[in-house]
């Protein structure tokens, strides 16, 4: 059973079968390192997977799966520091699996960063053991986490045995889909006592040579014992329980890689952290005062249950991207740091991801973004090993930028491994594009656009311009072989060769990119916009076949709606009511009709947004002057006829479509649109995607849910050194309020409540901000605060 308040997510009693699940949405992070929710006394078995990762932290190993040399790169598990369990002297060790749970209660306190358990364990003749753990992963030192113990004894006398460990066999074995494939990524293993109580474990990836160091302190009445068993450092020690008498053991964990900057070795950087970290009180105060003052930065107000989950997502994407992220080397993986699930790897979801971002930790938004910049000449020369000029960015991103997408995938309803086709979605460098964009709007570092922004702005659209072909009967140029955001479709029926031609979505986006990089080449320093030509090569000729394209790349059209690509609308109609009445369930619709011998592609079937994601990027106004400037006319009555068409063939086989249909609704078909914004909100604490979300939250959802709030709703956008403001009343969300960093402005407040718009501008030196609605426009002054009434 799950509870949850404002600040907490609580459950009550123990579920074998929910437990991975519990400890995806349980986890702790820093946004440097997280581990999942597991309970310390228990291993990693079929229910339960206590894994630890670190941001960034990858391995790349060769499997044999069907016949194929398969190589993949993953976020490794690393070491796990949580290993602690417990036994009346001589007895089994007491896990929920095999001993008496008499009652068990799990708390997360989403304002302190802490998960705190409680279990009583019955051991027979009215005896039992009172259980109780508070864990951190310290969000002011991200290098550490604690976790404190306290145990007594209810109705006996006794010795009580405890072991704590550090882990070093384990395995990236999380997803059960993956363990066909190899992974053990972890060798030279070693470990050694540092101090009296205090042991370590070092061990290096595979084949990155990522060196590890870990180290824990054991604080305790009583001698403790070490031993070292390979691959495993183990500590003991025995404690004398009295009735109502409560013994405590404290464990500290410092982890550190050979990736941390300002350190020699990070075992002995391990060591040395975890030998001058104070005690538990000490970490929990400075741990919560980091937590207070995030929540400050990044605090949502929304009444009622939506409130309480749109916190949690908020919890989860500052654990994954805190400001201890801005230091780092790493992108935005899309499953978090919670878990193995799309093998950490880093897709387009920071477009999801960077908008909310933007207006509360810019910094972060830039490290990412430099992520991907570092990475720009990898993708320059993606480009060139396919024939094109630019950059084109892959589709799933690990360590150094080479495509990481899987080329077989299993299905599991038939077991069959097939073909992915997923690094097709070239639309990612757009995404990346966006990104820049919309983060230099937010922030007003124009540094950044004339310099790496513009040089990746530059690069993709180069690379869009030499992707694109000239069709002498259509007057248009085509993006041939691609796909779309929809991963249903990723060829013609039929056809030997895969991709699609002309993905409206991707289309449209690369128009765009073009016309961004022309405006931002043009309002260049003159002296670095010469340095960039110079450097890249761009004359005015190239230019021109830019304004060119961007006015001239084709949108395919039928029945009186925007196509999805070409030849769509030749597809069968699919018995949707049919595979409902059949299957339930039919999110996954490519794997059941696979497993039948049949093929999604033949099907005007949907797995999730694509036409209807342009709606999501871009305002109204600014899409119906993208489609102007294609030489189409874009009205009301062709959206929503495109709206509705795809909303009835579509299956949301993608938590991000629930969160995209809920925004377009929300200005289209404004009565629907709340059913899909609590798909939205529901998708990871219901486990929406059936078990996906034990294997790691949909980072990208959860902060799309925050920002369907911070921009959708309001209509916020960032654009000519202004806030523009359109609200959009939702019945069920008619009240909502959050604070945002708007170029240098902190703490800037909006409320709206009930046809009322206030916006309060903190005292500071900086200049008055322009606000802008559809019918008027105001300025607020530093240390004003300004009320207005909305029309109906």
């Amino acid at each position: 059973m799950t509870a949850a308040t404002a600040g907490t997510w609580a459950y009550d009693g123990y579920d074998p079968a929910q437990e991975r699940l519990r400890e995806a949405l349980c986890t702790l992070g820093n946004g440097r390192f997280a581990t999942r929710g597991a309970l310390p006394e228990c291993d990693a078995d079929d229910v339960h997977y206590p894994g630890t990762y670190v941001a960034g932290c990858y391995n790349r190993l060769v499997s044999h799966v069907a016949g194929r040399r398969v190589e993949n790169e993953d976020m490794v598990n690393v070491p796990n520091w949580l290993p602690l369990r417990f036994r009346l002297a001589d007895g089994p060790w007491l896990t929920p699996d095999t001993a008496t749970v008499l009652d068990h209660h799990q708390v997360l306190h989403l304002d302190s960063g802490l998960l705190e358990r409680r279990t009583r364990y019955g051991l027979g003749d009215g005896r039992s053991l009172i259980v109780r753990q508070q864990r951190i992963v310290h969000m002011a030192d991200g290098y550490l986490a604690a976790l404190r113990t306290e145990l007594t004894a209810d109705g006996f006398t006794a010795d009580l045995e405890v072991e704590a460990a550090v882990d070093g066999g384990v395995t990236n074995a999380g997803v059960q889909r993956y363990r066909d494939l190899e992974g053990r990524h972890l060798t030279h293993v070693h470990s050694g006592t540092a101090a009296p109580g205090t042991v370590w474990l070092r061990c290096r990836t595979r084949t990155s040579d990522i060196r590890i160091g870990m180290a824990t302190r054991l604080t305790c009445e009583g001698e403790i014992t070490t031993r070292h068993e390979h691959p495993r450092a183990v500590q003991r020690v025995r404690l004398r329980l009295e009735p109502g008498r409560t013994a405590t053991v404290d464990k500290t964990a410092a982890l550190h890689t050979s990736h941390d900057p300002a350190i020699s070795d990070p075992l002995w950087a391990a060591v040395d952290r975890v030998g001058a970290a104070p005690g538990f009180d000490e970490l929990l105060r400075t741990h919560l005062t980091a937590w207070d003052q995030l929540w400050r930065r990044a605090g949502i107000e929304v009444p009622g249950e939506p409130g309480r989950i749109l916190r949690l997502h908020l919890f989860h994407v500052l654990q994954t991207l805190s400001p201890h992220t801005a230091d780092l080397d790493v992108g935005v993986p899309a499953r978090g740091l919670h878990g193995e699930a799309y093998r950490g790897h880093v897709f387009w979801d920071e477009l999801f991801v960077l908008p909310y971002l933007n207006l509360h930790f810019p910094e972060v938004s830039r490290a990412l973004l430099h992520y991907r910049h570092r990475r720009l000449e990898r993708a320059r020369s993606s480009a060139r090993a396919a024939g094109r000029r630019g950059a084109m960015y892959p589709w799933q991103s690990g360590s150094d930028g080479r495509e990481e997408s899987p080329r077989l995938h299993l299905n599991p309803r038939s077991g069959r491994w097939l073909p992915d086709h997923s690094h097709l979605q070239r639309h990612v460098g757009s995404a990346v594009a966006y990104n820049v964009w919309q983060y230099c709007q937010a922030s007003g570092d124009t540094e950044f656009l004339h310099t790496k922004g513009a040089e990746m702005l530059l690069q993709i659209a180069r690379f869009w311009a030499d992707s694109a072909t000239w069709d002498e009967e259509l007057g248009r140029h085509r993006i041939l072989g691609v796909m779309g955001p929809d991963e249903y479709h990723d060829a013609y029926p039929d056809a030997d060769r895969p991709g699609l031609d002309d993905n409206t979505y991707t289309n449209v986006t690369a128009a765009w990119v073009l016309a961004r990089a022309l405006e931002v080449l043009r309002t260049l320093p003159e002296p670095r916009r010469r340095e960039l030509a110079e450097r890249t090569g761009l004359d005015d000729a190239e230019l021109e076949q830019w304004q060119d394209l961007s006015r001239t790349l084709y949108v395919p059209f039928h029945d009186g709606v925007i196509s999805q690509f070409e030849g769509y609308d030749g597809l069968a109609e699919l018995d949707w009511a049919g595979y409902r009445r059949r299957y339930g369930d039919i999110r996954r619709l490519d794997r059941i009709l696979e497993a039948e011998g049949d093929n999604v592609n033949r099907y005007k079937a949907s797995k999730q947004a694509d036409v209807l994601m342009l709606g999501y990027l871009f305002s109204p106004s600014e899409l119906a002057s993208l489609f102007r400037r294609l030489g189409h006319h874009l009205d009301d009555g062709l959206w929503r006829r495109t709206v509705d068409h795809y909303l009835d063939r579509t299956s949301h086989g993608s938590t991000l479509s629930g969160l995209v249909h809920g925004w377009v609704l929300a200005r289209a078909r404004r009565a629907e649109a709340w059913t899909f914004v609590q798909e939205a909100l529901r998708g990871d604490i219901a486990d929406l995607q059936g078990g996906t979300t034990g294997e790691g939250v949909h980072l990208g959802a959860m902060a799309g849910s925050l920002d369907l709030v911070q921009r959708g709703l309001p209509g916020l956008e960032t654009r000519e050194d202004a806030l523009w403001l359109d609200p959009v009343p939702v019945p069920e969300l008619s009240s909502y309020g959050f604070a945002l960093r708007y170029q240098g402005h902190w703490g800037v407040r909006l409320r709206l409540e009930h046809g009322r718009m206030e916006i309060a501008v903190p005292p500071s030196d900086r200049s008055p901000i322009d606000v802008r609605l559809p019918d008027r426009a105001v300025c607020v002054q530093p240390g004003e605060t300004c009320r207005l009434i909305l029309p109906e």
